[in-house]
């Protein structure tokens, strides 16, 4: 074998490239995606080219059976074509999300209403009153002011009437706010109140970071439902198709764990190995989706009932997720909302009986 050959470390033999996959086949503008085939790298050893649509993408790593590529921005869902010497690769499809929100806050899951309202917090940092704690992002895309007087508004979840809840991470407290963003005080004394969750009998499960998981009945009876490991910014809860609560809540390791929780308070690590691990969502078939990173690779990462994961969807700065009406996702960055078409078809946000 040549010196070329060797470092190129197999023969480009027709010098047509193919590509045999796209992994993951969903991500964000900026996310990463690995590129799977052969023919990528001419005898010289030039970059190829790769093309999300119109739009070229930047090659983070490149060799003859696999391309690393960053998705550009304004890239829209379509094909990935490469191009080397001269020639071009068979198109393969890729899901990309949509910015549909910018300039929030979010630290966890957005929520949607029976109407399929988008809500999202801006919750700023600890003590810090911001002017909008919660926006409203309606069906067309058009985002207005909700929520004004909360400090730290965190987690949003509805009851099976469109109730909606909210946690104050500064006082402690789970708010009941009305359509017309009038707020009354639901719980108090939660330390700090992160995570939120309805199971199917509408106990609400209330996450205080602090290492405490509380169960509020309809009755407002509150009581220490579970204890985990404390968290240095926030639990996430998600009832899961079986009835057990699991929770995210990320610490100083970068091999943090997902806790489920049964109906009655036990507790077990369903999956451990993600790097700061927060919003998730279950999908029809029970099947996690966690926004977390796997491997060093930032983005949504699937978890089916087995514990096998796998990242979904590539994406930095992702803090969590809500599946949508008509097979898609919401998803939530540090500072933006975006909106994925997806062939997934999410476990129904409001359990009706």
């Amino acid at each position: 074998m040549s010196i070329s050959n060797r470092i190129l470390g197999k023969k480009n033999v027709n010098g047509h490239p193919h590509i045999e996959a796209v992994t993951p086949a969903a991500a964000l503008p900026g996310g990463e995606v690995r590129i799977l085939g052969s023919g990528f790298r001419t005898p010289e050893l030039r970059r190829p080219q790769v093309r999300f649509g119109e739009k070229e993408g930047s090659i983070v790593i490149s060799a003859d059976d696999f391309v690393v590529a960053r998705v550009p921005d304004g890239a829209a869902s379509g094909s990935v074509v490469i191009s080397a010497n001269g020639n071009s690769s068979n198109p393969q499809p890729i899901k990309v999300a949509t910015e549909i929100a910018e300039n929030l806050h979010p630290v966890t899951n957005p929520a949607l209403d029976l109407e399929g309202n988008i809500y999202v917090t801006f919750s700023g940092s600890r003590g810090q009153k911001v002017p909008v704690s919660i926006f409203k992002i309606d069906t067309n895309y058009s985002v207005k002011p909700f929520l004004t007087e909360m400090m730290n508004a965190t987690a949003i979840a509805f009851d099976r009437e469109g109730q909606m809840y909210v946690t104050s991470r500064f006082d402690g407290a789970v708010y009941r706010v009305a359509p017309n963003g009038t707020m009354t005080a639901y719980a108090e004394s939660m330390g700090v109140a992160t995570g939120l969750a309805f199971d199917r009998e509408q106990n609400l499960y209330v996450g205080d970071r602090s290492g405490t998981i509380f169960k509020v009945a309809r009755d407002r009876q509150i009581f220490v439902f579970a204890t985990i490991e404390p968290s240095v910014s926030a639990y996430h809860l998600s009832v899961g198709p079986k009835g057990d609560l699991f929770v995210t809540g990320p610490t100083t390791s970068s091999f943090d764990s997902i806790y489920k929780i049964d109906p009655h308070g036990a507790v077990s690590v369903f999956y451990r190995g993600l790097g700061r691990p927060q919003g998730m969502a279950f999908d029809h078939d029970g099947n996690l989706y966690v926004a977390a990173s796997q491997g060093g690779k930032r983005g949504i990462v699937k978890i089916d009932p087995d514990g096998n994961a796998s990242l979904a969807v590539a994406g930095s700065s992702l803090v969590g997720l809500a599946f949508a009406p008509g097979r898609s996702a919401v998803l939530a960055t540090t500072n933006a909302i975006y909106h994925l078409a997806w062939d997934v078809q999410g476990q129904p946000l409001i359990e009706v009986s």
